[in-house]
């Protein structure tokens, strides 16, 4: 039976439905769009850095793929109640991937993060009331710890209740969690936290480009109002999606919540800069942890600055300074144990990354739907 998977369309979720495809697994797969051809097209678009041409894309989409439009921020995820009943009946397990990532908008949060998660845990229940569900996946965040400094995060320590949250995609997804437990407590359930995920340890290609403007911008810096001895807690997406297949798939895991970080073994960004600086040939930057607060409001007032290249990364940069100042790291062991995988530390293709992000404007060079291949059968 498939498993349902929510976000495929998206930079984790993409990378999650090629290893599930690639493994043989056939999946129900829920895409926002207005027509089946529409979703295709949507999905080609988000899975064609995984497949080396339409052919292979159109294989496994005709062979394995069934598509359900619909949005997970309405009832019964918009569907007509036969394909809803279909859905629930098929689904043998979920993983749920699909989140909003505006850490500036409560709205946007509030809708996809809380209601969305809220309709995917009832579709669940439903499935299990019908047939049992196997597992439900839920892809988290390391940000749900909250505040912190200086510290190692164990899973069993990051949810706090006490502690304040950075932003509104923090504090929705540790209530998503919360709900998961509370409302799935007969199902096998695994939560999956990454930390700041940035590019494929594999290739330089990506499609996402938010956290690598922020990167690139930083990088033009000569002088960073950084701590040289802090710690970045960065991980591919390669790994992150490996661990949550292998995870998913198990009959069972010794454990319901795994930190998908590089834990101990993040880089300092000394380490990362000298290595960037080494690849380059240039000069490793300066450290001025001093400059922090006065660069703090120097993104706020570059942000501000109407639509231009810089005001982009200072914008970008703004949203995710407090996690890159916080010098904290979350243990992996668990998943490293499990897995019998570790990630493959940035600095090692942090460059490349760098140089394909630049060298296409930040842009994936997206190819359209072939015309000659028609509209996909239902």
């Amino acid at each position: 039976m498939p498993t349902l998977l929510t976000g495929s369309t998206g930079y984790i979720g993409s990378y999650v439905a090629a290893r599930l495809l690639e493994a043989g697994e056939p999946l129900n797969v829920l895409v926002r769009a207005a027509s089946h051809q529409e979703a295709a097209e949507r999905l080609w678009q988000a899975w064609q850095i995984h497949f080396a041409d339409f052919p292979s894309f159109s294989d496994h989409l005709r062979e394995q793929v069934s598509i359900f439009t619909g949005d997970v921020t309405r009832p019964l995820f918009g569907l007509e109640e036969s394909a809803y009943g279909r859905l629930a009946t098929t689904s043998e397990s979920v993983i749920h991937v699909a989140a909003t990532l505006n850490r500036r908008s409560e709205k946007s949060c509030m809708n996809v993060n809380l209601r969305g998660t809220l309709e995917v845990i009832q579709l669940a229940r439903r499935a299990a009331g019908l047939h049992g569900l196997r597992r439900f996946s839920h892809v988290s965040t390391v940000a749900v710890a909250g505040h912190r400094s200086h510290e190692v995060v164990t899973e069993d320590r990051s949810i706090d209740w006490e502690r304040r949250d950075y932003d509104p995609y923090a504090r929705t997804k540790k209530f998503s969690e919360h709900m998961v437990r509370e409302l799935l407590a007969d199902v096998p359930v695994a939560i999956f936290r990454p930390s700041i995920v940035l590019g494929d340890s594999r290739r330089p290609e990506t499609t996402q480009f938010d956290m690598a403007r922020a990167f690139a911008f930083l990088a033009t810096l000569p002088v960073l109002p950084l701590r040289p001895g802090d710690r970045a807690d960065i991980v591919p997406v390669d790994f992150v999606a490996d661990s949550i297949v292998t995870l998913h798939r198990k009959d069972r895991t010794a454990h319901t919540v795994y930190h998908l970080s590089s834990g101990r073994d993040s880089e300092t960004y000394s380490q990362i800069t000298g290595s960037l600086a080494k690849a380059e040939g240039s000069r490793s930057p300066w450290f001025a942890p001093g400059l922090e607060r006065p660069f703090g409001s120097l993104v706020n007032f570059a942000a501000g600055l109407g639509r231009n290249p810089i005001s982009r990364g200072a914008t970008l940069l703004k949203v995710f300074w407090p996690y890159l100042v916080w010098d904290t790291v979350f243990d992996n062991s668990r998943v490293v144990a499990e897995t019998g995988q570790k990630p493959v530390p940035f600095s090692s293709y942090c460059h490349a990354l760098l140089r394909f992000s630049r060298e296409h404007g930040f842009r994936y060079p997206y190819r359209e739907w072939p015309r000659e291949a028609g509209v996909p059968v239902p």
